[in-house]
């Protein structure tokens, strides 16, 4: 996730919908609310919660240009892939 002024959130979910409206309608305070990240910019499907755990924590000590380049491979335009999952 991402806020419009280029502050990244990295996190872990097992309902990607739920999560992304929860982050753009502030309903959790913590850094997400904080920063208002909520443009979802890169998501991963992994199929079980150990794997992802993992592949969270190793995002997330990634300095921000290796994840900037994650993003930048499947999404270059920094486009809101969930722009369209609610009305």
């Amino acid at each position: 996730m991402a806020s419009k002024t280029g502050t990244l959130y990295v996190g872990l979910t097992s309902n990607i919908k739920k999560r992304v409206w929860e982050h753009r309608n502030h309903v959790v305070p913590g850094f997400s609310d904080k920063y208002k990240t909520d443009r979802l910019l890169y998501f991963e499907t992994i199929g079980d919660s150990l794997s992802a755990i993992g592949r969270e924590k190793q995002i997330k000590n990634w300095r921000r240009e290796k994840k900037i380049k994650l993003i930048e491979s499947i999404n270059p335009k920094w486009r809101d892939l969930g722009c369209d999952w609610y009305d």
